[in-house]
């Protein structure tokens, strides 16, 4: 059976940068976006079908959970099966319009950190372990963390054009965002890091 495959333009988003990284500093980096939004505008679609900003800050956050989820059945079982799942239902029945967009964020914010701490405490031969998706074959931790990277990538992407897009005279501002110290955040990022890079 074919290898994990990692879509382009996850691939393309992240570049060179270290997966460990960018997913450690995503939230920081929502929170400096949504700063001086309203709620209200928050929750506007920027078209018929497409999520809000607010809606894609819960899809990174249910993504979060899921992915959590699949780590740990890959870390401890031989080649478990990983299911999909709807994400669109997700969306629309897990009622993120109802929650403040910070709340979202900070639950985002939480679940990434004990994911990463996850992967600092792992031993360097799980990371090579694998699962069968169900839609995409073989996936191994190593190839969902840069998988994932990319996905915060495109979604930070979407929702700077959404922002800029809808509320151009809102500008961004600077949030202390830090659910672990920092000083533990870089020291623990460096070693996961190189991980993820083998």
């Amino acid at each position: 059976m074919p290898g994990p495959v990692i879509p382009e333009r996850y691939l393309e988003a992240l570049g060179d940068d270290d997966p460990v990284e960018v997913m450690a500093t995503t939230p920081d980096a929502i929170r400096k976006l949504i700063a001086g939004v309203t709620e209200r505008q928050l929750a506007i679609k920027p078209a018929p079908g497409k999520w809000s900003m607010k809606e894609i800050v819960a899809h990174l956050l249910d993504g979060e959970v899921v992915l959590g989820a699949r780590y740990r059945m890959i870390a401890a079982h031989e080649k478990p099966p990983l299911m999909p799942y709807d994400q669109d239902a997700f969306v629309e029945k897990l009622g993120p319009l109802r929650a403040k967009a910070i709340d979202l964020v900070d639950d985002f914010a939480m679940a990434r950190a004990v994911n990463i701490g996850l992967l600092e405490r792992l031993p360097e031969d799980a990371w090579d372990r694998i699962g069968m998706h169900a839609e995409r074959g073989e996936e191994s931790i190593r190839s969902m963390v840069t998988m994932y990277a990319g996905h915060d990538r495109v979604h930070l992407s979407q929702l700077e054009t959404i922002r800029v897009g809808l509320f151009p005279k809102r500008r961004a501002t600077k949030k202390t965002a830090a659910k672990r110290p920092a000083a533990r955040r870089k020291t623990a990022r460096k070693k996961t890091s190189r991980r993820a890079r083998r």
